[in-house]
């Protein structure tokens, strides 16, 4: 257990739905994963618990600690984040219930009266360095990297005297919660940069289509051999389900192994992406179902007419007759 969580009642409440929620989040408080958090309306008022990593988050809902947990998933920048991928991937009973985008900056941070020629150590979160890495080697040639858990707490381990850190990368505002001074401001490569989180909670009822869904989920090739990929690929073209992430995540039992990380348009009670899915099902040896949510940019799919549930229907109720021997001549 993290120095930040707090252990669980030894008496379950009574009334379970008169308890507080409980929303683990990587902290401390003033991350950006809090600030996904904060958009979260059914979270505000709740308890929420910092803890120390992804890994963390996710065991407090696995364990029932947390009902739900906001961890960091995809960047515009860096793109995916490989320890959520790779988590969702292997630890059972997970879905994701919603996704949120953060707007990511950063500002370098010191102790009063460091100049920027003093600094030869700098501490941050490695995905915040990897945004930030082509300003520091200008203005920094010789630095050297301390990688943090994360924005915020790079920014605290500025005072712990085991480490020799000079300055470090953190979020902007961070001023307000520690005695440092901002040494440079908009530090970070691309200044549109921004952060996918999403909101993680045991298995649960797939919700009711929005219009402007996604759907995600992890799936394994049969095998490794030519044209493998395309045709799990089609297995979405030809219904008409574009897709807005493929990743490839090594599943580490041998060399030449890999899952795919798949975000998808639609939702699961969408007819395209549910024969998609029964597609894959039937294609793949292992596949994952982590959702279907909301999008955040609230952006709908666009489909043609033969993609859309009433012609699937039709297909089904054609097929049917076929095999009543009531079909039309």
């Amino acid at each position: 257990m993290s120095e930040y969580a707090r252990p669980m009642p030894e008496t379950a409440t009574p009334d379970e739905s008169s308890r507080l929620r409980r929303y683990s989040y990587l902290g401390p408080a003033g991350t950006f994963t809090e600030a996904a958090l904060k958009q979260v309306p059914e979270a505000q008022g709740q308890e929420w618990v910092p803890v120390t990593n992804i890994g963390e988050a996710l065991n407090d809902v696995v364990t029932g600690f947390s009902d739900a947990a906001m961890i960091a998933i995809e960047n515009s920048v860096d793109g995916g984040v490989t320890v959520a991928q790779d988590a969702l991937a292997t630890i059972p009973g997970l879905q994701i219930v919603g996704e949120y985008l953060v707007p990511v900056k950063f500002v370098l941070v010191a102790k009063p009266g460091t100049r920027i020629e003093d600094i030869s150590v700098v501490s941050g979160h490695p995905v915040a360095y990897g945004q930030c890495r082509a300003w520091l080697d200008d203005q920094v040639p010789r630095h050297r990297h301390m990688p943090a858990t994360s924005n915020v707490q790079a920014a605290a381990d500025l005072f712990d005297p085991n480490k020799s850190i000079d300055a470090a990368i953190a979020p902007p505002g961070i001023e307000q919660h520690h005695d440092l001074e901002v040494i440079a401001e908009g530090i970070a490569e691309n200044p549109d940069a921004v952060t996918r989180f999403v909101l993680v909670s045991r298995t649960t009822a797939v919700g009711e289509p929005t219009g402007a869904d996604k759907t995600s989920l992890i799936v394994e090739l049969p095998n490794d051999r030519a044209g493998a990929l395309l045709e799990l690929l089609e297995q979405f073209a030809t219904r008409g389900v574009n897709l807005t992430l493929l990743a490839s995540r090594p599943i580490g039992d041998r060399m030449g192994r890999y899952r795919f990380v798949i975000d998808a348009e639609g939702h699961l009670r969408d007819e395209r992406v549910a024969d998609a899915l029964l597609g894959i099902k039937r294609f793949s040896p292992g596949v994952v179902f982590l959702g279907s949510y909301p999008r955040a940019d609230r952006i709908e799919a666009t489909t043609r007419d033969e993609h859309d549930n009433e012609a699937f229907r039709d297909a089904r109720d054609w097929l049917r007759s076929l095999v009543s021997g009531q079909r039309e001549r």
